[in-house]
């Protein structure tokens, strides 16, 4: 227990730079308009026997706007990524500044990654980074527990904490790197099934994931990572193992090669806040990605807490609904989610961006990772916009005998009458909103939450939204897909 609770303190408060003396290495270069959204590499040897690795990196230009990011690969693998967030950071065999694995430190030929989001055309600018070498011990494994009743789960799937650009206020102290325990308790204060914490490019916080497991058997913690590229976010849910994400490099040069690393490691692909804008405002944070494989493509976040912090609610600009829609209406079937993007675990839950508000409710097998990233992909999701705890949506459909709930295909004959029933709980029903094809349309609703739609020639998907009094949005449904394919012949 001390010997833990000594780990915890490490990641936690020990400054990254705690060497003293003249460092091993002192890297450095220039940085110019030429490298704007590109990745330098920064190659150094590290010797045989080092147990422990210290780097200090800074640099001028930002009063041109020119902006590096950071990251670290060893000779056989990505050992982690943080950005901007940091100026320095170690690795060892048993720990790591948070955004960064440990693990063995093997000799030979290491990378100091610098992305560089921005550098402006003209401008010039110099970095230096401090390398010192020197020795420290490892982890034992920890499994995530797992139920198998099928239900609704309700959870977050898109947070940040200190392994990115998590912060917080802990007791007395100034705003900080935030640790992940602190969102883990504020997700277990939501009364949330299960959280994906997804920092940026990395998935250092697994480490600390499993640490916290077995101490909220209730509450299943899922590692991903925010894959964060210059022309987009995507939330990477499933593996862990490093997926390069260096889009627009010799190694990702299309975004399909991104999306073929991520299908090849059973990861699901999950489009974020895509009507965000871009640019210095927002360095990728919209998706502009050309040519993306949207059949690659498992999940897009209609709804993101930073988005309804900046807008007063979730419509408008930012809405990643039309967004959706668009590709619903090009004939793919992607699950729509929510996520907080919480930076910050100490929001208050009432509050935007706040764990779990937006909550993602997915109806699955069991609580484990398998069985809800199985929901997912099946679209049985709905959003609950306040991440209330007790709101429920749901949908079926029945025509000819033959049956679909949201999520599922049903095949109709042109000119058939399908009848609908939305299961709403937590809100008045009578604010069910029914959308067709990206429209809304105004059919005759039973009390019950019946109604009925009529076949059309084309394929077709009917979805519901529901509306508190006032018409502020409160729950985002999913779609039944409606097809010709396979219907009977009268």
């Amino acid at each position: 227990m001390l010997r833990w609770l000594a780990l915890i303190a490490l990641l936690i408060a020990w400054p990254a730079h705690a060497q003293i003396g003249k460092p091993d290495l002192v890297l450095t270069g220039e940085i110019t308009g030429a490298d704007h959204q590109t990745y330098k590499p920064v190659t150094f040897d590290v010797p045989p026997g080092v147990t422990r690795l210290e780097i200090a990196f800074d640099y001028t230009g930002r009063e041109n706007r020119t902006v590096v990011d950071l990251g670290l690969l060893d000779p056989q693998r990505f050992r982690g990524w943080s950005g901007g967030n940091k100026k320095t950071f170690f690795v060892s065999t048993e720990a790591a500044t948070a955004s960064y694995l440990p693990g063995p430190l093997p000799s030979g030929e290491w990378t100091l990654l610098l992305g560089v989001p921005n550098a402006r055309p003209g401008s010039k600018a110099t970095y230096e980074a401090k390398v010192w070498f020197q020795r420290a011990p490892a982890s034992p494994p920890v499994t995530l527990t797992k139920a198998t009743t099928p239900g609704w789960y309700r959870g977050d799937l898109h947070m940040h904490t200190a392994h990115s650009d998590g912060s917080c206020v802990t007791g007395d102290a100034p705003r900080a790197p935030c640790p992940v325990y602190r969102t883990v308790l504020a997700a277990q204060a939501a009364g949330l099934d299960f959280i994906a914490v997804t920092d940026h490019n990395t998935t250092s916080q697994a480490e600390a994931l499993a640490e916290l497991q077995p101490s909220f058997p209730a509450l299943l913690l899922m590692t991903g990572r925010e894959v964060t590229t210059f022309q987009g976010h995507a939330n990477v849910f499933g593996p862990t193992a490093f997926i390069d994400f260096r889009l627009g490099s010799r190694s990702v040069p299309t975004i399909r090669d991104l999306q073929r690393a991520v299908t090849a490691a059973g990861g699901i692909f999950s489009i974020n806040h895509p009507a965000a804008p871009s640019g210095e405002p927002c360095m990728g944070c919209g998706w502009t990605a050309k040519d993306t494989d949207f059949d690659a493509v498992q999940a897009i976040e209609v709804a993101n807490g930073g988005n309804e912090k900046a807008l007063g609610g979730f419509e408008g600009v930012l809405s990643g609904v039309p967004f959706w829609e668009a590709q619903l209406n090009a004939g793919r079937r992607i699950t729509a989610i929510g996520g907080s993007d919480n930076h910050d675990a100490g929001i208050p839950h009432d509050k935007p961006s706040a764990v779990g508000r937006p909550a993602t409710v997915i109806h699955a097998e069991g609580l484990s990772s398998e069985a809800l990233l199985a929901g997912l992909r099946a679209g049985r999701v709905f959003i609950d916009l306040d991440g209330t705890g007790d709101r429920m949506l749901d949908l079926s459909a029945t025509v000819g005998g033959r049956g679909a709930v949201m999520g599922g295909t049903l095949a109709a004959r042109p000119g058939e009458t399908i009848a609908l029933t939305a299961v709403i709980a937590g809100a008045d029903p009578a604010g069910l909103e029914v959308i067709q094809d990206g429209a809304r349309i105004v059919p005759r609703i039973s009390p019950t939450g019946a109604f009925e739609v009529r076949m059309g020639a084309q394929d077709s998907w009917v979805r519901v939204n529901v509306r508190d009094r006032a018409g502020r949005l409160l729950m985002i449904g999913n779609p039944i897909y409606l097809t010709t394919a396979g219907a009977r012949a009268p």
